[in-house]
């Protein structure tokens, strides 16, 4: 595609994405129409619209967009560094082992230190990173990396990971457990706008260095003898890329638990419709990532209301398939 092309769809994809933003904000049990939105963002609006817009449903909308920009942008880039179509942060275990430090860091520390912003992004990365290792010491063995041993590396980590997690929870003190099962579900909620400004400041900073990268990604995803060849300092800049996409994946499943699948399927759609240029296609990954998982969740507000499903397993309807389908036909082919 040609950079005009390329900028020329993103840009149609940003609007494409600020509709469904606009239509995630408007659904709910209360709906609120178009005319109601422009009144409120104009400063007029009944009281009750105005609470339901900006109290509730907003910053809502907003984390959603934010865990959506975030998965994606990281799925795409874990398929670059991985040389793997079927990287993901869930598949790969990441997630699950964020959501693992996340849940040692309830369990351990202090109460006054359970609501901090910074502490449980932070034990969450520290999980993330842990799991990251152990699967690059496995694709480091005998210098190959084996797709079939990552996805079961990646199984293993999860049930893992899982178990441990269920150990806390039952185990330890149910006062700091309360919500876990819907978290560990990809739970969504209207978070306060602190919390909303620490992960969207963490994401943004995992992004920017993605995107930094880009061409750089381009380059490790034809390989690591050939990215040697064009001059990238192969062991340095995969590390850089995958801690990057590794904090932005923790500060999504710090705040809203586990949510799978969108790693996945929104980098195959985004490099369908622009290309393997990741110079355009983590722009757009972050883009329809932002737009898929804010419409996950109108839907999980909306399909069996008044009860609100988790928003993972919205992504995990459509995403479980989706991998069956990619494994498939990765097997015929191999």
């Amino acid at each position: 595609m040609s950079r005009r092309g390329g900028a020329l769809g993103l840009a149609l994809l940003a609007v494409i994405s600020l509709a469904a933003l606009v239509l995630a904000v408007s659904v709910g049990a209360s709906p609120l129409g178009f005319k109601d939105l422009l009144s409120i963002v104009a400063g007029g609006g009944d009281a009750s619209s105005r609470a339901i817009l900006l109290d509730v449903r907003l910053a809502r909308v907003l984390l959603a967009a934010t865990v959506g920009a975030a998965l994606a942008a990281a799925g795409s880039a874990y398929q670059a560094v991985l040389r793997n179509p079927l990287a993901d942060p869930f598949i790969l275990g990441v997630s699950g082992g964020a959501a693992l430090g996340a849940t040692v860091f309830v369990a351990v520390s202090p109460a006054a230190a359970i609501g901090s912003p910074i502490g449980r992004p932070l034990a969450a990365f520290a999980g993330a990173t842990a799991t990251l290792v152990v699967l690059f010491g496995l694709a480091r063995f005998r210098g190959r990396t084996a797709t079939t041993a990552l996805l079961l590396t990646g199984v293993v980590l999860n049930a893992f990971d899982s178990a441990i997690i269920q150990f806390f929870v039952t185990a330890g003190d149910p006062a700091r457990f309360q919500g876990t099962l819907a978290y560990l579900m990809g739970a969504m909620a209207s978070p306060p706008w602190g919390a909303l400004a620490s992960v969207a400041l963490l994401t943004a900073i995992g992004i920017g260095i993605l995107a930094a990268g880009a061409h750089t990604l381009n380059l490790l995803s034809l390989g690591a003898e050939e990215a040697a060849q064009l001059g990238v300092a192969v062991e340095r800049t995969t590390w850089v890329m995958v801690l990057a996409a590794s904090l932005v994946t923790a500060a999504a499943v710090a705040f809203t638990g586990i949510v799978g699948f969108v790693g996945l399927i929104v980098p195959h759609a985004m490099r369908a419709a622009f290309g393997p240029d990741h110079r355009v296609l983590l722009p757009a990954c972050v883009l329809a990532g932002a737009a898929t998982v804010a419409l996950a969740d109108a839907a999980a507000r909306t399909l069996a209301a008044p009860v609100e499903l988790p928003v993972g397993v919205i992504t995990a309807v459509i995403g479980g398939p989706f991998f069956l389908t990619l494994l498939l036909r990765r097997l015929r082919v191999s």
